[in-house]
């Protein structure tokens, strides 16, 4: 039985989610025995004062969010160190890292496919996972021959939800060229600028669409609106992180090997609920669609909304999103189905109901033509993921 230390900020679903995998293969593989170490011991105690309990209490491991400066010491102990990559990643202790620049390339796709052209990230520079998550984003964005406006945080982070009435962090989404579509670094910076819009009188997702990162679901539905988010699969991380501390402590030599944690998907909720479009009519239209998910939208009714004929607004409206009406409905109606599919215990029955669906059959069929699975397949696939090992 292996004793390794977890020195990790546990008020935080990615530590939560990576003990999770941490304790999927524990439970496969022999169990193992925690300490779960306060972060505040990391400003307490110091590398000495760490080592030293883990002397005394014979501990094999430590995995912890460690500060760079920090990594000699570590590196010239005998006791396997992963760290998770807390500012910069370390160059001699393996980290628990991201595909970061995967995740900004997915933002942007994200985006792109909702027909925006105005496009903003905020974040922090002097941070990895941020900075990368950012030249990701970019990259993505100006492969497609548009810009990225950025603002850039100065404070720490631990203090910036607090300021969300910064005049300059106001002035910067108030410019902003509208619609705009912006990426925050985190869930946290998401959920800052939806307040701050919010406090500013600036519509989400009308004016400013907002997509976060780590599906942190609690504080995605702490907002209103509630905040989109990419999904991680940060169990998998936590999952082979134990891997390698156990491949480690066995051999009885350090590896200098990352774990990177894989973005999985966009959760679309409210905050980027909608398609960008600089038509007058079509916005019309998009703004009905989206105000009116839970029902059993027809066209005709869309068409009502406009003084279009059903002819001239499909003609414009398929230009603009690529889709003909109804197929556009179908397509979020599915997306707003699958978010309750993983959001929720509820029978796939009773959402269609909550959705106003009257055909249950019909919605089955509908949703696998959109994503490929059966509504009780997709929620197996995607419910849980440390199911499957």
């Amino acid at each position: 039985m292996y004793r390794i230390i977890l020195l990790l900020d546990f008020g935080e679903e990615y530590s939560k989610s990576l003990l999770k995998g941490i304790t999927s293969y524990t439970s496969q593989h022999g169990q193992w025995t925690f300490c779960r170490m306060p972060l505040y011991y990391r400003e307490m105690m110091g590398v000495k004062g760490i080592l030293k309990w883990a002397q005394e209490w014979k501990a094999d491991g430590i995995i912890g969010q460690l500060y760079n400066e920090m990594e000699e010491e570590f590196e010239e102990s005998t006791i396997p160190v992963i760290a998770q990559d807390f500012k910069e990643r370390f160059r001699k202790i393996p980290n628990i890292s991201g595909s970061y620049r995967e995740t900004g390339r997915l933002g942007a796709d994200y985006f792109l496919e909702k027909g925006y052209y105005n496009f903003a990230f905020y974040g922090f520079n002097n941070i990895v996972w941020s900075r990368e998550r950012a030249e990701g984003f970019e990259e993505g964005i100006r492969k497609a021959g548009f810009q990225v406006n950025y603002f850039e945080h100065k404070k720490a982070r631990s203090t910036d939800i607090w300021y969300y009435k910064s005049k300059t962090l106001n002035k910067w989404l108030k410019n902003l060229p509208k619609p705009v579509a912006l990426m925050a670094c985190d869930d946290n910076q998401g959920v800052h600028i939806i307040e701050a819009c919010n406090h500013n009188h600036i519509r989400v997702p009308q004016d400013v669409a907002v997509l976060g990162v780590d599906n942190d679901v609690m504080l995605c539905e702490l907002t209103d609106p509630k905040l989109s988010s990419i999904e991680l699969d940060i169990v998998q991380g936590g999952y082979e992180a134990a891997q390698i501390m156990e491949e480690m402590i066995q051999k009885g030599t350090k590896i200098n090997k990352n774990i990177y944690v894989p973005p999985i998907k966009v959760i679309t909720r409210s905050s980027t609920d909608m398609f960008a479009s600089s038509d007058t009519y079509v916005a019309q239209a998009l703004e009905y669609i989206h105000g009116h998910l839970d029902h059993n939208i027809l066209v005709d009714q869309v068409v009502r909304e406009v003084p279009l004929s059903r002819r001239a607004l499909e003609k414009r409206f398929v230009q603009v999103t690529g889709l003909p009406i109804y197929k556009y409905i179908t397509k979020v109606r599915m997306e707003k189905l699958a978010l309750r599919l993983l959001s929720t215990d509820q029978s796939v029955f009773e959402i269609a109901l909550d959705l106003g669906f009257q055909d249950n059959k019909n919605v089955a069929r509908q949703f696998k033509q959109v994503t490929g699975f059966a509504p009780n397949e997709y929620r197996l696939r995607y419910g849980n993921p440390a199911k499957g090992r």
